[in-house]
């Protein structure tokens, strides 16, 4: 059976590439009705951190890359380690050095690697020196520890970064010198920004928490990940989690670095934006109102989902829909500075927003249609364009230059918030 492992460090939360990392070898294992395995490499007791292990597991469960069977911790395999080091220091291939235990590597032999996504790679043992096994703390070292895991784990297929092939050849060595079939190995392109430099703070978040606090939707994370290095072989970019299983094959991984489009991935997530449903977004919504301080338990849920539903569309998160709806949400307006001098501050303009709100203040309806013809109805009247109401008009009660259908958005905001900021615009500019 085809067996392949995710295995974190809980010094950090989770990084975008190593939630791609992830994603490839779940994709791999559930295309291949295989078995995916978490493996937490916490022998490093200075930096790995309860609190980075939680995030960690949680941003997978987010993800919906659920793990077979019970998550492993090298921590509670010390002593298994230990005795595979001694068994080399008793057969002479490794030695004492204090309280460390180190391999021996002969100089001149070439380690061959065949690689399934670069083919084949040598390495001359010449570059590589005397490996440790044990440090002197008594801990494993990566590679070894790795070797031994992958082993007992019965792991068919290791797939990592590019990073890692340096120490594919180590391990090779340590894998016939503890008589162990090794797994097959995929070397998996290295994530880049746009400037082809390794991704870093410099090009934004590279913390998936933070995108899942930006209000990326994880079906558009999984997707945009997956499109990271590997392709369907078609012009598609939206895929679902189905489709990508039954379309991942590790012979369509490129060789060269994948590049973080940040314009890319927004896009990508407006689009399963459009597409979630209201159930499914409003508790995000709800969730990032509270963290900007402007959520009230006096709002109404169905008044929420008009809100919701009318921004939803223009929005690449949910954050950015937050934001374009703030007007809506509080009690001040957030005015556009820039807004407020193109819009506003223009000749005539509060007294077409008085007249605006006189006319509205006599609807006997208050809906988008009514709104509307009281608007274009009005314009002409005053031998106007409908822009000339319309422009300033959203400015003074959204604060924003642009944003869905104004007779849309009055509609929603409701008869008197929307009265009386139109005057209160109007008041403001005639002072």
């Amino acid at each position: 059976m085809i067996r392949a492992r995710f295995a974190p460090s809980p010094t950090g939360f989770l990084h975008v590439g190593s939630a791609r990392t992830a994603l490839f070898n779940w994709l791999f294992a559930r295309h291949e009705k295989g078995e995916f395995l978490l493996r937490i490499e916490d022998t490093d007791a200075v930096r790995s951190k309860p609190e980075f292990l939680d995030e960690i597991l949680a941003s997978l469960k987010w993800l919906g890359l659920a793990w077979d069977g019970e998550v492993e911790f090298q921590s509670k395999r010390l002593e298994r380690y230990r005795t595979l080091a001694e068994k080399l220091l008793s057969e002479g291939a490794a030695y004492p050095e204090g309280q460390a235990i180190l391999f021996k590597v002969t100089p001149g032999e070439v380690i061959r690697l065949e690689d399934l996504v670069h083919g084949a790679i040598e390495v001359n043992t010449l570059e590589i020196k005397d490996q440790v096994l044990i440090k002197s703390d008594g801990m494993p070292t990566y590679n070894f520890a790795c070797v031994v895991d992958d082993s007992d784990f019965k792991i068919t297929h290791v797939i990592r970064g590019d990073d890692h092939i340096s120490n594919s050849p180590k391990q090779l060595l340590l894998y016939r010198a503890l008589k162990l079939t090794p797994p097959k190995f995929a070397h998996i392109p290295l994530i880049l920004g746009t400037d082809r430099s390794r991704l870093s703070k410099r090009h934004g978040a590279t913390n998936l928490n933070d995108y899942q606090k930006l209000g990326y939707l994880p079906e558009a994370v999984v997707n945009f990940l997956a499109l990271l290095g590997w392709s369907p072989g078609d012009d598609r970019e939206i895929l679902s989690l189905d489709e990508l299983i039954k379309t991942f094959d590790l012979a369509k991984v490129g060789k060269t670095g994948a590049i973080f489009d940040l314009k890319k991935f927004s896009w990508m997530n407006s689009q399963y934006l459009k597409a979630a449903s209201l159930e499914t977004l409003l508790p995000l919504v709800q969730q990032a109102l509270k963290e900007r301080g402007w959520w009230k338990e006096s709002l109404d849920p169905v008044w929420m989902a008009e809100v919701v539903q009318l921004y939803k569309d223009r929005a690449e998160t949910v954050e950015d829909l937050c934001r374009q709806a703030q007007g809506l949400f509080t009690d001040e307006v957030p005015y556009d500075e820039e807004a407020v001098r193109l819009r506003l501050k223009l000749p005539g303009t509060a007294q077409r927003l008085t007249a605006f709100a006189d006319r509205l203040e006599k609807l006997p309806a208050w809906d988008a249609a009514a709104i509307e013809s009281a608007c274009r109805g009005l314009a002409d009247e005053l031998k106007a364009k409908a822009a000339e109401l319309i422009h300033p008009a959203r400015v003074a009660v959204t604060g924003r230059s642009v944003g869905p259908s104004l007779f849309h958005v009055l509609a929603v905001a409701g008869r008197d918030r929307a009265l009386r900021r139109l005057r209160l615009a109007a008041g403001s500019l005639a002072a």
